[in-house]
């Protein structure tokens, strides 16, 4: 997730209080742990190496069903997705001026409720 407003320590326990396993998935790898969690109030988490192309798409539980939050989700992304991840995914952008708001914790909140039953 890359948030652009300033960082709210209030966002680590929301996101948390979620019904899924909390990792970051960026370019910056462990980066995110040291720079953003403890600005979001956030614990160390867990990071997704990223696979290279020629690896198995579906090895190491890749196939269960995750949600990609962010603020630039584009059309690459989505193929990329498609392409690569068998299980049920959700990728919602967040607004980069608002930040997450009660709407995107409700919406993700939901699917991911959904998703542990499909």
């Amino acid at each position: 997730m890359s948030i652009n407003t300033a960082p709210d320590p209030s966002y680590g326990p929301r996101l948390k209080a979620l019904p899924g396993e909390l990792v970051w998935a960026t370019t910056g790898l462990h980066d995110a742990n040291e720079v953003l969690a403890p600005r979001l109030g956030l614990p160390r988490l867990p990071v997704v190496d990223w696979p290279e192309p020629s690896e198995n798409d579906d090895a190491d539980g890749r196939g269960r069903p995750f949600a990609w939050i962010d603020d630039e989700i584009s059309e690459i992304d989505r193929d990329w997705v498609s392409g690569h991840h068998a299980g049920q995914t959700l990728l919602h952008r967040v607004d980069p001026r608002r930040g997450l708001t009660g709407a995107d914790y409700r919406e993700l909140g939901e699917w991911l409720r959904e998703s542990r039953h499909s």
